[in-house]
């Protein structure tokens, strides 16, 4: 089926009280994106008519998801007039034949697990599986491999409550059904809620084709509090590690290691045990140790760490990272900043070292300053680097050193130490007097 065949709707609107967060719910982060995002992500791969439901901080939603797709339709459901999933699809227009209607709350489906979903020509498609204990999901009555019904648990009786066929939450319907029948929802139940599969009784009815797709519980996995979003979060980290594993990159204990979705890497990398990658980061030819982390940054034929921490806007290529050295929006190439050390707001050429307990000075308490450091610098233990300033090639700044002339020439040596004294016996005699 192509694209253009298929129409997907995500039910967005609700508020997750059982998340027990200010939170939307679809907007909790699986592996550093909503949950939506993912769901949304995973649509756009079969359909290009995509329709997302919301109510509950529909503003914040909308801003958020428009951040990072275009073309996307928000539709704001009327909760007070027509609560329930049913109620979220009356306002729904979709163009093609047919409709996809997946939940906000399940970031785990991909595009191939919904594939037979458009495979199966049936007037509509609902997806099933069975449960050893079912409890909180509707329950599917089915007989000679056909959906007779759907029941809600609130709603169902003792007989129906023993089935362990449930609702996975994920329905397709022609076009015509939605039109039909979404109209003629009726909100006559315990709830007093327009339920969607509700659909499926009136296209029962009428002799309508209805087929149960079993589906892999773990592609559909809601997410209702705080310990299925831990729950989904393994299970998206281990699809991530395993795709990059496969890809070539060497991991020591991937079940210690972090990685959110927006990470890349390129030629063979290796991260140890601990590993934290965050935001737009890349990865290219490098070994980051163990217990590091890096954020939005870029790493190029360079080792960091262990215990090293990259923050955002950071640029290494050729570069040693050592073990307790923070960077922050600093490009380093061909450098060596062994421990101890931050760099912040820095550009650092070829050749530099940079030694121990080395710091840039960027903020004055009102602003940032840039730091630019040229060739071949030998910077000395214990150095503080007062920003803005700019240290040119081939300069040697000694142990101990402050430097705050804007402009360091080539060629210099930088030394600014009190003069060394000694006081005689003073240990005995500060010692004695304190006795």
């Amino acid at each position: 089926m192509k694209k253009e065949d298929i129409s997907i709707v995500i039910l967005a609107a609700g508020k997750g009280s059982r998340m027990k967060s200010p939170t939307p719910k679809v907007l909790h982060s699986i592996s550093g994106k909503p949950m939506l995002y993912h769901i949304i992500k995973a649509s756009l791969e079969i359909s290009d008519d995509i329709s997302v439901v919301v109510a509950h901080q529909k503003e914040k939603v909308i801003e958020e998801m428009s951040a990072y797709f275009e073309n996307i339709h928000f539709v704001v459901q009327d909760e007070e007039n027509f609560p329930g999933t049913g109620g979220a699809m009356m306002g729904v227009v979709p163009k093609n034949e047919k409709v996809l209607v997946l939940n906000g709350d399940m970031p785990l489906i991909t595009s191939a697990s919904l594939q037979g979903f458009l495979d199966t020509s049936s007037d509509v498609i609902m997806s099933i599986f069975d449960l050893k204990d079912p409890s909180g999901y509707g329950r599917v009555i089915i007989e000679n491999e056909a959906v007779q019904y759907i029941v809600e648990q609130k709603d169902a009786n003792e007989t129906e409550l023993k089935t362990t066929t449930v609702n996975a939450g994920i329905y397709a319907f022609s076009k015509s059904v939605i039109e039909k029948y979404t109209p003629l929802l009726s909100n006559d139940n315990a709830q007093e809620e327009y339920y969607l599969t509700d659909l499926i009784a009136m296209a029962k009815n009428d002799g309508l084709s209805i087929s149960p797709l079993l589906v892999n519980e773990e592609n559909f996995k809601g997410v209702n509090s705080k310990k299925d979003l831990s729950d989904s979060e393994e299970i998206m980290q281990t699809r991530i590690k395993t795709k990059w594993m496969n890809a070539g990159v060497i991991m020591q204990l991937p079940q210690t290691i972090y990685i959110e979705e927006s990470v890349a890497f390129e030629g063979e990398c290796k991260l140890e045990n601990g590993v934290r990658l965050t935001g737009e980061t890349l990865i290219n030819n490098s070994h980051i140790k163990a217990h590091s982390v890096i954020e939005d940054s870029v790493v190029k034929n360079s080792d960091v760490g262990p215990l090293a921490h990259l923050r955002p806007a950071s640029y290494i290529e050729d570069t040693h990272i050592g073990n307790f050295v923070e960077v922050k929006k600093s490009s380093l190439k061909g450098v060596k900043a062994g421990h101890l050390s931050y760099i912040g707001d820095a550009q650092v050429d070829e050749g530099t070292n940079i030694g121990a307990g080395t710091i840039t000075c960027n903020y004055d308490g009102v602003k940032k300053y840039k730091t630019i450091i040229g060739k071949n610098v030998f910077i000395g233990s214990d150095s503080q680097l007062i920003a803005p300033i700019t240290i040119k090639d081939d300069v040697m700044i000694a142990a101990g050193t402050t430097v705050t002339s804007g402009v360091v020439e080539s060629g210099n040596l930088v030394l600014s130490r009190t003069k060394l004294r000694l006081v005689k016996d003073f240990y005995y005699k500060f010692f004695a007097k304190k006795q």
